[in-house]
């Protein structure tokens, strides 16, 4: 890998920290207003909104100017949501406009890799990028519970200036401060990233023509027999992860009595496992392998549903990090393949925000349908059988899927392809 993926990574993850952390305070935020339990996974959907809405229009803007640029724009967008926070907009619209700034972001973060790299380093690639971004998350969660409660809340509010009123009276705003630097050293590395030089075609302004172009390459992606695979399978993994990441938070709270901080812990264990198991699959599974993993979706579903039966610490540690590193372990590789299809049909810009149009309108269907099962006052137990129960059901279509498509075709002779 050569200077400037280094450069890439180090900017993902000051980003993603900043996010994950911001969604643990603006969760804490939402508990001391006395809010409805229901609207927590609302700000998460909040988040991922506009990765839908501009999905048609992010692609070209990422293709549009150097990467780089397009990631140094986004997280000056973040850093607008993080002070909305500050000056007490609520926190669905403020994290909204984070979101806003997180779908500017992604097609570009995913897209240079393309550019940057060969097709055969994309999985190795894929699996530094996850496993950071994992990393990101699990040292996110923690941050975001540490700074608004225990000791280093305590310790930044202790923080006094000589002769200067900085008017931070609160814990949550002293962790709002935080993340806004955390959001300007991403957005320092954002600069130090390389141009490519790889050129697009001019791309269309007209909103009607970009959102037909949209829909041409929505439709390309899933036609294709190892595009809709992949796709299929990231957009059940993405949606399945941002709702298990607030189920994992509620269950510790009700079946293990933990507290806020130390349930925020509990999901990073989750993020650890996605991280190790990242780490293995970009070490042990190449490009034309990557369609073996299919089967473990379907065990993970079926793990999930053993945290119905597990009431002590002890065995929910292992037990999230497993569930973790078998989601990280089949995704990664489906992730790589999906880049590499979208790269060989369209372009890099164009084909990522396809796929996060997919995966964040499975976020919103999920975590929608979570918040009504919690309006319905569901048994948190059943929410979680329900869950596995769906996550296993998906995958095995899939692999049925699949099947269906190797009997007609030979698809995998597809992968190593030439860009059309």
């Amino acid at each position: 890998m050569n200077r400037g993926f280094y450069t890439i990574m180090a900017a993902q993850f000051f980003s993603s920290l900043a996010d994950n952390a911001l969604l643990f305070v603006a969760i804490d935020l939402l508990i001391s207003m006395k809010s409805p339990a229901w609207l927590t996974p609302l700000l998460k959907l909040s988040f991922v909104l506009f990765y839908v809405l501009l999905a048609a229009f992010v692609g070209a803007f990422s293709d549009a100017l150097p990467k780089g640029r397009v990631m140094f724009i986004a997280n000056m967008i973040k850093i607008l949501g993080c002070a909305m926070i500050f000056f007490h907009i609520h926190p669905l619209l403020a994290y909204a406009i984070v979101g806003f700034g997180a779908a500017v972001y992604s097609p570009a973060k995913y897209g240079i890799l393309t550019e940057l790299l060969p097709a055969e380093k994309l999985v190795a690639a894929n699996g530094w990028i996850e496993g950071l971004t994992v990393t990101s998350i699990i040292l996110g969660t923690v941050m975001g519970g540490a700074l608004v409660t225990g000791r280093l809340s305590t310790l930044l509010l202790n923080i006094d200036i000589p002769l200067i009123d900085t008017g931070i009276d609160t814990s949550t705003e002293a962790a709002l401060c935080v993340l806004g630097l955390t959001y300007v050293l991403a957005a320092i590395f954002n600069l130090r990233i390389p141009d490519t030089g790889c050129i697009y075609p001019h791309q269309e302004r007209n909103p009607i023509k970009l959102i037909v172009d949209f829909s041409n390459c929505f439709t390309l992606l899933w036609k294709d027999k190892l595009g809709q695979i992949s796709l299929a399978v990231t957009t059940l993994f993405w949606g399945a992860g941002a709702t298990l990441q607030l189920i994992v938070l509620e269950w510790a709270q009700r079946s293990l009595g933990m507290r806020y901080d130390q349930a925020t812990s509990m999901v990073g264990m989750v993020a650890i496992g996605i991280a190790f198991g990242a780490v293995m699959s970009a070490r042990f599974v190449t490009l034309r392998k990557s369609l073996s993993v299919i089967p473990l979706g379907i065990l993970m579903g079926v793990i999930v549903m053993g945290m119905t039966m597990v009431y002590s610490t002890w065995l929910a540690y292992p037990l999230l990090v497993v569930i973790g590193a078998i989601g990280g372990f089949f995704v990664v590789p489906m992730n790589a393949l999906l880049q590499h299809r979208g790269h060989v049909l369209m372009s890099a810009g164009h084909s990522i925000a396809v796929q996060n149009f997919n995966e964040n309108l499975s976020i919103l269907t999920m975590l929608a349908m979570y918040s009504l099962m919690i309006r319905l006052h569901l048994a948190l137990n059943t929410i979680i059988v329900l869950f596995g129960l769906f996550i296993a059901g998906v995958m095995l279509c899939v692999m049925w899927l699949h099947k269906a498509n190797q009997r007609e075709h030979d698809s995998l002779a597809l992968i190593g392809e030439a860009k059309h």
